[in-house]
Parts: C-alpha cells; structure tokens; sequence
C-alpha cells in the first residue's frame, strides 16, 4: 500500500512539473514554439509521461489554463457593484489580451484542444459552470438585481464568450466599444434602477 502511496505521489509531482514547465515555456515563447519535447526537457520527464495524461500540445496548454498557470485571476471579471462596468472592463482585458500574439496563440490552442478532445472541452465548458468566478459574479449581480432574477447565468456566459471565439476563429478585427455594445445586446437596455443611472 505505501509503495502504490509512493507512486502516486511522484506521479502527481510529474504531473506537476510538466504542467509548470508548460506554463513556463508559453511565457516564454509562445505556443507555436512550445514542444513536447521542450517540456519534456524542462520537466525532467520522458516525452511518454506527458503523452500518458495529454494527448496534444494543445491539450497540455489548456490544463495549463484551467490550473491557473496561465493568466492567473484573469479569468473572472471584478466586482465593483457594477454588472455592466465590471463586464465591460473583463471584455476589455480579454480583447486586449488576444490581440497580442501570445493571446491569440492561446485561445486558439483551447480551441483546438476542445475540438480534438471532448474531454478538454467538456472542462473548458465547466470552467464556465456553477462554481467559476463569471457565473459567481452574475449570481451576486441578481442578488443585487442588476440582472433579472430568472435569468440565465450560464447562457449569459456562454453569450458573452461566444463572439470572441467567432471572431478568433474568422480573424475579424475587435473595434472599439466593441466590449459595451456585446454587453448591452446580452444584458439588454440598462434598466432606470442600475447603478449605470444613479
């Protein structure tokens, strides 16, 4: 028993360690200079004990993401009492983020993840779920009725990030005020009661 303890720990610290050393070499060069064999080498690990828990690069870079080893405490919006104004300002920093080359490579690769494996895109679906930081936040903004009280927290999350991936996908160009006017087509006309109107 204590030899299968062992082992499961050394497993878990490979894991790991592969994991970090991804997240390094992203930083670092980006995602279509990582390699499978980069990691290996920084990890200290056989290219085979990545491919048994990844299947893909994209694969790994996504874990990576759903970790919280790449844009960490990016992928929730703020809570200033303001739904719109902290939606808005999320949009912005994500537009932001995948206009530079590394962003782009990244969202990208979870998308190619998500299509090769249904396994990867079934955690990125559920990383929008009851217990993420976006829904947590619409949940508090109905608390505050800043969103009506049947509305639906997950398809709100799913309108609000599915124009980003179209446009990702097409390479259409993010215009400004891009952010508010995709917040006010989900959310709707700001109501005379919202903090926008005070």
């Amino acid at each position: 028993m204590s030899e299968q303890r062992r082992g499961a720990v050394r497993s878990e610290a490979a894991r790991r360690a592969i994991l970090e050393a991804t997240a390094r070499l992203f930083a670092a060069r980006g995602y279509d200079h990582l390699t499978i064999e980069g990691v290996a080498h920084e990890a200290g690990v056989g290219k085979q004990t990545i491919y048994r828990w990844w299947p893909s690069k994209s694969a790994l870079v996504a874990d990576c993401l759903l970790e919280g080893l790449l844009l960490p405490n990016r992928l929730g919006p703020p809570n200033t009492g303001d739904i719109r104004a902290d939606l808005i300002s999320w949009l912005d920093e994500i537009f932001e983020l995948v206009g530079q080359p590394i962003g782009e490579s990244l969202i990208l690769s979870l998308i190619a993840a998500a299509a090769e494996n249904p396994d990867v895109g079934r955690r990125l679906y559920e990383s929008m779920g009851a217990t993420s930081s976006l829904v947590d936040r619409f949940e508090t903004a109905i608390a505050d009725s800043e969103i009506r009280a049947d509305a639906s927290v997950q398809e709100i999350g799913e309108a609000l990030m599915g124009p980003l991936i179209v446009r990702m996908l097409s390479r259409t160009p993010l215009t400004p005020g891009t952010a508010e006017r995709l917040v006010d087509v989900v959310l709707g006309p700001i109501s005379v009661g919202s903090p926008a109107n005070r």
